[in-house]
């Protein structure tokens, strides 16, 4: 199968300075669903023989300009090959419409960058694994469950997509009532949409921030919508999300068979995230003594999106785990 022709920008336009220490380049790759993605590669400088490989994506609503970007040009200095990949429908992936999500497409997403990274010739294809971050640390334990391929996982500040659709920050919508109402107004949005002939955006993060909004909603305003983290392509500094993704979150949860996961998982999250409980209550259905929990002590979630100004990512453990379970 051919990948369709993205248009894909040259010029380096991330969030993060560019580092000596590696080779970038910009590559594409097809899911199963013929959904081109497109991602940025980075190798160490002077690298020889067959690597060990990372794909990295996340956070849920950012671009590989963001956080996965800065992840995998870390851990290529620090001798892995990896690529940060931007989800289908968005960024400067390929799919139609934009700014959809699906638990389903988007776990096999990482799935499609494993086809990817083993048949490259630098690559040890017995040596892979994947980083997920925020939502995309959910969509990465739920592909450890289903690709054997996958040696080792590591989410970092992770959502449950469908948990958190489906039931409301801590639970606290879990009720058919709340359901039912949620599904209602979807359904009408949808005839709205197919009327409109284009999806409704459900708004990226507030702004301006209110003066009473909740902390995690300052945490991600923090981010997205300053100059430590705003990108013209990301969903969250800007649109946002298609309304009705909700739907199928709310109706297909993922993680159904992570408590057979036989690789290794590292679950990393902040001491005081909002959404410490999604990594907490994951890691606690995880099996096996190839299995590990990590808080980082005084970090909030945006913290492990890029350091949060005081390097709360755990680059050493994170390379560490790798080299032990990838070799």
């Amino acid at each position: 199968m051919k990948d369709e022709m993205l248009t894909l920008t040259q010029e380096w336009d991330k969030t993060f300075p560019k580092s000596d220490k590696t080779e970038h380049s910009k590559v594409t790759f097809h899911n199963r669903y013929g959904i081109t993605l497109a991602a940025d590669m980075y190798i160490p400088k002077n690298a020889s023989g067959k690597l060990a490989a990372i794909a990295v994506c996340g956070p849920f609503g950012a671009v590989k300009e963001q956080c996965s970007g800065l992840y995998a040009q870390t851990l290529a200095e620090r001798g892995f090959l990896t690529i940060a990949f931007d989800p289908s429908f968005t960024g400067e992936s390929g799919g139609q419409p934009r700014y959809v999500a699906s638990p389903d497409i988007n776990t096999e997403d990482f799935c499609a960058a494993v086809d990817f990274l083993s048949l490259q010739g630098n690559v040890d294809p017995e040596r892979i694994g994947i980083l997920g971050i925020c939502g995309w640390g959910g969509m990465a334990i739920n592909a450890a469950a289903i690709d054997t391929r996958i040696k080792a996982t590591v989410s970092s500040t992770m959502y449950d997509m469908t948990r958190v659709n489906a039931k409301g920050y801590f639970d606290e919508a879990d009720s058919a009532d709340a359901r039912f109402a949620m599904k209602q107004a979807l359904n009408q949005q949808r005839i709205k949409d197919y009327a409109a002939g284009e999806y409704k955006l459900g708004g990226g993060v507030v702004d301006p921030l209110p003066e009473d909004a909740p902390f995690f909603v300052k945490d991600y305003h923090s981010y997205y919508k300053t100059d430590r983290g705003y990108h013209p392509r990301s969903l969250n500094s800007n649109g946002g999300w298609n309304k009705t993704s909700s739907l199928s979150f709310i109706n297909m949860p993922i993680l159904a068979y992570s408590d057979e996961i036989r690789s290794a998982v590292l679950v990393v999250c902040g001491e005081k995230a909002h959404s410490r409980y999604f990594s907490e209550d994951a890691f606690k259905k995880l099996t096996g003594d190839n299995k590990e929990l990590l808080v980082v002590e005084g970090a909030v979630h945006t913290d492990l999106y890029d350091g949060g100004g005081k390097d709360a990512i755990p680059f050493d453990k994170i390379e560490s785990f790798y080299n032990q379970y990838l070799g």
